[in-house]
């Protein structure tokens, strides 16, 4: 299998890398690496040589507000709290009536809409990134915004920044959901579903933020979007190439039973949505582990699919997932929600700090979606190389090593495969790395989805505890 195609979110990481590592790796020849992906030469990794960023500092801040005191706590205009096993915030009264021209129909119309704004969240570690998430309920005819403002390590704001215009489903009725593109105040920049500080090398950082939902509806209309979590994950991942290797721990031998879909037998279809294969790795991982807690479309919402094409859900995830403005599925926030449209579920995309992290989620019986990039030469076994590419981690062998459903199989008896600990944690976990002809490009650093139940079992809720999720 040849590389991917660069995604539309990957192109800043890679310009920032490309000009941070250009002094780093001036003949832009990639480093030697050995067998299992470690570099064996080359440039320095600044986050290993670096005293301060050797020490163990939490890089990685998760904040969500879910309760009634969470949501009582922020400022209300025409929302009002729904108590119960899972609060929410709803429409009560609208605070007020405005326009809306949908970018992709061309149609115009008005909405009523309330707003819910959360208190100011101070960063312990001031963030280089943020990326929100939410999980929410949003009938026809209505839809939400989440939007980000923060005060940077300077002193000076940003401006409200869009996150998304989210709605679950895409009738005639409803906007089409988007990321918003060309989003700058010079000093930070919104890549599709990413909050990013332009020059991280100036030391300037994002030192606070409040997150901003405004819910709207049909005027008139008894509906209303049901919110019942969001929040951000923020995080000033060191640039590094190489990462620590972690030893095997709590989920050695230990094998969750994950469904297995194969995106590439979905290759040609619904090019509306992408046109299947390559590009649905991330819906296809999505249903994958959504189907491990129980929760699938059912009958009707697949009526729509082609009955010739196998594992309809995924085409139901490929098309409830797609983000407008990147044209694609791989918009992370959006595949949270997703997530969360099904009952009872939770959705965040969150990072990860090692495969330990990983361990204790699926000893505790959490499955998780990694985000990550790689030359077909750093993951034995893969088969191929990518710019970007989501899969489940589902276990871990006796030795450690990591068992993955990787959606970019031939078919769905050859989903599951053994990717070697040291060669997996690199390539997930790194946040630079050189293509196949020497370039810096960028990392997720850790970046994963993790789906867990609004009510999850005693273990499990420590263990997202532990991990900074709940």
């Amino acid at each position: 299998m040849t590389t991917r195609p660069t995604p539309r979110r990957t192109v800043l990481a890679a310009a920032l890398a490309a000009a941070a590592g250009a002094a780093a790796a001036p003949s832009a020849i990639a480093a030697p690496r050995s067998a299992d992906g470690s570099a064996t030469g080359g440039p320095a990794d600044p986050a290993l040589s670096s005293p301060d960023r050797a020490k163990d500092v939490p890089r990685v801040a998760y904040h969500g507000w879910s309760s009634v005191p969470d949501w009582r706590a922020g400022t209300a205009r025409g929302v009002r709290v729904e108590a119960g096993v899972r609060p929410a915030v709803v429409i009560g009264r609208p605070a007020g009536t405005t326009d809306y021209t949908d970018p992709h129909t061309g149609t115009s119309g008005a909405w009523e809409y309330a707003t819910w704004t959360s208190p100011v969240r101070r960063l312990a570690v001031p963030a280089s990134e943020v990326v929100t998430s939410w999980n929410a309920l949003t009938p026809a005819g209505t839809w939400l915004q989440v939007e980000l403002r923060g005060t940077y390590t300077d002193g000076t704001d940003t401006p409200w920044y869009v996150m998304g215009r989210w709605t679950a489903g895409d009738a005639d009725e409803d906007i089409r959901r988007t990321s918003v593109d060309g989003q700058s105040d010079d000093k930070s920049s919104i890549w599709t579903d990413t909050f990013s500080i332009d020059d991280t090398d100036s030391g300037l950082r994002l030192a606070s933020y409040r997150l901003r939902l405004t819910l709207y509806r049909k005027p008139g209309a008894n509906r209303t979007p049901k919110v019942w979590r969001v929040g951000a994950m923020a995080s000033d991942i060191p640039d590094r190439f190489t990462v620590p290797a972690s030893e095997p721990g709590p989920a050695t031998g230990h094998e969750l039973t994950v469904p297995r879909y194969s995106q590439n037998t979905h290759v040609g279809q619904y090019p509306e949505y992408d046109n299947g294969g390559e590009a649905w790795c991330s819906p296809t991982s999505s249903q994958m582990v959504l189907e491990y807690w129980g929760r699938k479309p059912s009958e009707e919402d697949l009526a729509w699919v082609d009955p010739d094409y196998a594992d309809p859900q995924v085409c139901h995830a490929a098309r409830h997932t797609f983000d407008y403005q990147y044209e694609g599925c791989g918009n992370w926030s959006f595949n949270a929600a997703y997530a969360a449209t099904y009952r009872d579920m939770q959705g965040v995309v969150m990072r990860l700090g090692s495969l330990t992290d990983a361990e204790k989620l699926i000893r505790a019986g959490i499955p998780l979606i990694t985000s990550q990039s790689f030359l077909e030469s750093e993951l034995d076994g893969a088969g191929y190389g990518t710019s970007g590419h989501l899969m489940c981690v589902v276990g871990f062998t006796e030795d450690g090593d990591v068992v993955a459903n990787d959606p970019a199989s031939d078919s769905n008896e050859a989903v599951r495969n053994v990717y070697k600990r040291r060669q997996f944690e690199n390539i997930w976990l790194r946040t630079k790395r050189y293509d196949a002809e020497g370039n810096v490009k960028g990392g997720t650093g850790g970046v994963c989805y993790i789906y867990f139940p609004a009510r999850p079992a005693p273990a499990q809720l420590r263990v997202l505890r532990e991990l900074g999720v709940c």
